[in-house]
């Protein structure tokens, strides 16, 4: 059996670096794995779209699934809104604002604040439509709340410390798994890394160690 390809999308602030150690996890998940670095500030986010989307193409025809934390899976899932003709494959999205951020919202409110949101400051305002499509979209949430959004505030209900909860409920998700988690500990977390690799395979959020 051919392995399958992910594609692995850092968040905010951040280069794909980051994203290594979940990388090597999904790679020994059985999985063949690529990060991708877009600008998440100075670049447009069209841009960011249109990079993301030609990797996802080119990895074709096969099955390649994007596995993104935070901004990176809402990059993830606008491209796939966007873009109709990409290889099959699931989404998994790791804390990410898929309906807006309230803390980016307080950020945008602050004396000189908003270049630090730059190009995805939009995004993160007004959030994604609804999901429509029939690939497979699942997101993990973490409830542990600890980060900057416990300074700047605002953030309601559980929350992982910048992103709430219900901020990555998505409409029309496929499904949904809570953790507890900081925002960057999603990152980190072999306990996310196994749900990860167990959605991208099986199309659930199982805690088994894939097969």
């Amino acid at each position: 059996m051919s392995r399958e390809h992910v594609i692995v999308l850092h968040g905010l602030w951040m280069r794909s670096f980051a994203m290594q150690l979940l990388a090597g996890r999904l790679r020994a998940a059985g999985f063949r794995v690529s990060t991708l670095d877009y600008l998440t500030v100075a670049g447009s986010w069209q841009a960011s779209a249109e990079h993301l989307a030609k990797r996802w193409q080119r990895l074709g025809p096969g099955k390649v699934h994007v596995v993104g934390h935070s901004l990176g899976g809402v990059l993830a899932v606008h491209v796939a809104q966007q873009f109709g003709k990409l290889p099959d494959g699931r989404i998994v999205c790791l804390g990410s604002p898929l309906n807006g951020s309230a803390v980016a919202d307080r950020m945008r409110e602050l004396p000189g604040a908003r270049w630090l949101l730059g190009k995805s400051a939009d995004v993160l305002h007004h959030g994604l439509p609804a999901w429509t499509g029939a690939r497979q979209i699942g997101v993990v949430a973490g409830r542990k709340p600890v980060g900057l959004g416990k300074i700047l505030g605002r953030i309601q209900g559980a929350h992982d410390g910048t992103v709430a909860v219900e901020e990555t409920r998505l409409a029309g998700i496929h499904a949904h798994r809570i953790v507890d988690s900081t925002h960057t500990g999603l990152v980190f977390s072999r306990e996310v890394a196994t749900l990860a690799a167990n959605y991208l395979r099986h199309g659930e959020f199982v805690q088994a160690e894939p097969a």
